[in-house]
């Protein structure tokens, strides 16, 4: 495999972690909104959705990293 073919792998795997990210908290957010003001276990549910995603993407980072160096070293 050239080494170009593993960062276009790296470059797709990036963008979808990405991508399911924004999607996530944009789609969490427009909920959020329906949510009235004085719900504030509500609101903090949907807080807490939105960090969860936001820190299984950066565990996936991580993950990714690992997989950036197992196509380059080997």
């Amino acid at each position: 495999m050239t080494l170009g073919a593993k960062l276009a792998i790296v470059f797709v795997a990036f963008v979808t972690i990405l991508t399911i990210v924004i999607y996530m908290a944009f789609r969490e957010r427009r909920l959020g909104k329906s949510i009235s003001s004085d719900d504030i276990e509500g609101q903090q549910a949907s807080d807490a959705r939105v960090l969860t995603v936001i820190f299984s993407a950066i565990i996936g980072g991580m993950l990714l990293t690992l997989v950036v160096a197992y196509l380059v070293f080997m």
